[in-house]
């Protein structure tokens, strides 16, 4: 088993605040919950099943994964993990829960979406809930370069639950870096696809779909919508070939690139190429020129099509070191001249912009209640709402999400007139 600790100790969040002891996973999490004896065949059928077996399902208790996204994919990821036993489950999550979740988002309910409660944080309290003897740890962040790699550390997989090309690669890079599995899933309207890449073995994401802004005339959630069934199928792709890895059959891994659409129904494998030497990610590896072909880019075209977006940094000992990515979609304060980097997200008639500071949300209640602003706050963000049925949402660790609109300039100028003034305001003080 990885040390999990060696990345939990950096992060951000309720989790953070429990300390490093909590990421040591029991050995076979959940065995003896309680004084019912029928708690020891909590896992009987699993073990039953001749792949795992004794050993495999012990393998699950010791291990550690990374699921990054808690929406619709990561939140069927997390209870597949969770229910199966492994030991440690880290799930990060940038984002709140909201009615439109709950078509597809099996983890959540209309009492989560009224309290605005973090994915992430709501996650955590119902997987406690299904297995209270695995270690879950809730990080309430966006994923970028510096929080993928520290995510990532400690961990035997990492598993893509995200909505946006920028995390993933974000993801993708960390995970060859540091010599983990990465199984990608991406849907959108009925359709989706989901790989394990394998570093020394296949070639990675990078390879098949390019940089963050390959593709992006793809559909998207935003343009096609999604159904919960082809979610479910494939999370459920995904959560098989994570327990193949960790139960120790990595014999029977697909090693493919699965397509599948369930209206109208149709599925394709294409075997994934091998490690491309001309990739600064994967270079170095097995390379077969006629694996770089065709192949590879048909993948290309269809890889994007789950969406599209940006992501950027927020854990505390990462802002600190911004470097730079996403520079060119950066907009400026017309009243400070700070630059803010501002990203549309997938579906939401949302602008995230992210600042390079933390935000004192006690300090903007007060001066938005002051001004006749219609406030909603709890312990993990603040909401108010403004002129044109505009609402700003503020995170403490700089991020704050503009609903109501999907011009990035124009999300920039409100934060600029709603959010830097009140350090302008100190400032002058």
């Amino acid at each position: 088993m990885r040390d999990a600790s060696a990345g939990a100790a950096r992060m951000e969040g309720p989790a953070a605040e429990k300390g490093a002891a909590a990421a040591a996973a029991p050995a076979v999490a959940g065995a003896g919950t309680g004084n019912d004896a029928g708690w020891s065949d909590r896992y009987s059928r699993q073990i039953r099943f001749a792949p795992i077996g004794e050993g495999g399902q012990r393998r699950l208790g010791e291990a550690a994964v990374l699921i990054v996204g808690a929406g619709a994919l990561g939140a069927s990821l997390a209870q597949h993990m969770v229910r199966a036993g492994v030991g440690l489950v880290r799930l990060a999550d940038r984002d709140y829960v909201e009615p439109s979740n709950l078509q597809r988002q099996v983890l959540f309910d209309e009492e989560d979406a009224r309290r605005a409660l973090p994915k992430a944080v709501a996650a955590a309290r119902r997987l406690r809930g299904i297995n209270s003897a695995v270690t879950i740890e809730e990080h309430v962040t966006d994923v970028g370069r510096q929080e993928a790699a520290a995510l990532a550390a400690g961990v035997e997989l990492v598993l893509d639950g995200t909505d946006n090309a920028a995390a993933r690669l974000a993801l993708n890079d960390a995970c060859y870096s540091q010599g983990i599995p990465f199984l990608y899933g991406g849907v959108t309207g009925a359709q989706g696809m989901s790989a394990t890449f394998v570093p020394g073995e296949t070639a990675c994401l990078r390879c098949l779909i390019g940089g963050e802004d390959a593709g992006g005339d793809g559909a998207t959630c935003d343009t096609a919508g999604v159904i919960s069934p082809a979610v479910e199928l494939i999370a459920a792709l995904q959560a098989g070939e994570a327990l193949k890895w960790l139960a120790g059959d990595r014999e029977a891994m697909r090693g493919t690139w699965l397509s599948a659409s369930l209206w109208p129904f149709a599925i394709r494998e294409t075997r994934l190429p091998a490690p491309q030497a001309d990739c600064p990610v994967c270079g170095g590896g097995r390379t077969a020129a006629a694996e770089r072909g065709a192949d590879a880019s048909g993948l290309r075209q269809s890889a994007d099509s789950s969406g599209r977006g940006s992501a950027s940094s927020s854990l505390e000992d990462a802002s600190a070191d911004r470097d730079g990515a996403g520079v060119s979609r950066e907009g400026a304060s017309a009243n400070s001249g700070q630059s803010f980097a501002a990203a549309v997200l997938c579906g939401r008639d949302t602008v995230q912009v992210t600042l390079g500071r933390r935000l004192p949300l006690d300090d903007f209640e007060r001066r938005w209640r002051s001004e006749g602003v219609a406030v909603d706050r709890n312990p993990y963000l603040l909401r108010g709402t403004f002129a044109g049925n505009v609402r700003l949402v503020l995170f403490p660790d700089g991020r704050v999400l503009v609903q109501g609109i999907t011009d990035a300039a124009e999300a920039v100028r409100l934060c600029g007139e709603y959010v830097n003034d009140l350090e302008a305001d100190k400032e002058a003080g």
